[in-house]
């Protein structure tokens, strides 16, 4: 039950944040926004208070007496809130603050649940349960590519970020009143065993003292820079570049790459798990060998004239970009010692929004606008071209992250 429970509060988590990809386009037409303000909305305007805040958080969810499930609950109720009053902002320095509002409340969720599933699994099991966890991402972007774009072509953008915002506030009282934190059957003394011996600074010192962790921070982060800049802007190319409707691209997306993110979520971790026992370092080569292979076929689908031909292009390529979720966050929690694992977590996740979030899609759309001059409608597909071969780049991070694995543990 807790797996599943925290699969629908992550669902959630991805859906409320990825929204707003499928709904660039009507927003900026009705809030005369330029792609750079467009993408410093989804990017920054989020990621930098999710990223900051999300580490105290985490500091306070390591301590032996915090309860994680009511953080996590809360945390629901707040960006769910935040999600739906995005709806009203009539400019972009009002949507600015609701954004922010659904980073501050986001920050809450993700290393608080790493750190309560690493207690309730067994280490042998634990890349497939962390990875069946993050189902959620590929599973929330596709509800919110296929909800957003048909309430939007059927009632408007503001009425489709009303409507996802408010299941959360159901959830996050379900969330209160059926899970429990494991370590509230323990005593007060071991409870607080070794939490409170460590200070933030020294745990900090300690988890990047691991060439293995410094490794794979770089690595997950470089992935969630282009993964998020694609998030957004793909959809935009397929609008812009193969005049596909709001609701078209929404759909096709969704059930394609949706579908593909999924199975590739799955199946990184299970491929871990199954393979990766006696010689650890696998969990993170094979990502990396992935990644590898997905560049080229990224830059065929960017390249295709037609569109649905673009669409299956990019099928390979997504699965094979997935599979690093299980084992990266996985690897986390066995890189570090369990006083520090929200804070190991929370720190990957710092990297991945303050650095793929925050600057991804700003930094995607600053590119778009500086080339539109030349490229023209196309622009965005030029910068597509560049992300494709740029993967390249944290596929080499996890592989050597791999290399060193059975060390770093």
């Amino acid at each position: 039950m807790l797996l599943w429970i925290l699969l629908a509060t992550y669902t959630l988590n991805f859906l409320d944040r990825q929204i707003l990809n499928i709904l660039a386009e009507p927003i900026k037409a009705e809030l005369g926004l330029s792609d750079s303000l467009l993408g410093f909305l989804a990017g920054p305007a989020f990621a930098v208070f999710y990223a900051v805040l999300g580490v105290p958080i985490a500091r306070w969810a390591d301590k032996g007496n915090s309860d994680r499930v009511s953080l996590i609950s809360l945390s629901l109720a707040i960006w769910s809130l935040m999600t739906a009053c995005t709806g009203f902002a009539q400019n972009f320095w009002q949507m600015l603050a609701a954004r922010i509002g659904v980073g501050i409340g986001e920050a809450g969720c993700t290393p608080a649940a790493h750190a309560l599933i690493a207690d309730a699994v067994p280490v042998e099991k634990r890349s497939s349960a962390i990875a069946f966890f993050g189902l959620g991402v590929p599973l929330g972007s596709l509800l919110g590519l296929v909800v957003g774009g048909i309430i939007n072509d059927l009632y408007g953008w503001r009425i489709a970020l009303m409507l996802v915002g408010l299941p959360g506030l159901l959830l996050a009282l379900v969330v209160r009143l059926l899970l429990r934190d494991p370590r509230q059957n323990l005593s007060p003394a071991v409870q607080n065993s070794g939490h409170s011996a460590t200070s933030l600074s020294a745990g900090l010192a300690e988890i990047f003292g691991s060439r293995t962790y410094l490794y794979l921070f770089i690595a997950a982060s470089l992935t969630a820079f282009l993964s998020y800049g694609k998030g957004l802007w793909t959809i935009s190319f397929f609008i812009r570049s193969h005049g596909l409707s709001t609701s078209a691209a929404g759909l096709s997306l969704a059930v394609v790459l949706g579908l593909a993110g999924l199975f590739g979520t799955w199946a990184g971790g299970y491929i871990a798990d199954r393979f990766g026992v006696e010689r650890p370092g696998l969990r993170l080569m094979l990502p990396g060998i992935g990644m590898s292979f997905a560049a080229p076929i990224l830059f065929a689908s960017y390249s295709a004239s037609d569109w649905r031909v673009a669409l299956a292009l990019l099928v390979v390529p997504t699965m094979l970009n997935a599979a690093y979720y299980g084992p990266t966050y996985a690897a986390v929690q066995g890189l570090v010692r369990a006083p520090l694992r929200a804070l190991g977590a929370s720190m990957v996740v710092f990297g991945q929004n303050f650095i793929g979030l925050g600057l991804g899609p700003l930094a995607f759309g600053m590119l778009s606008d500086y080339l539109q001059p030349v490229a023209g409608s196309e622009s965005v597909r030029w910068v597509l071209y560049g992300a494709a071969w740029i993967g390249i780049f944290p596929a080499l991070f996890f592989i050597a992250a791999g290399r060193r694995m059975a060390r770093g543990l």
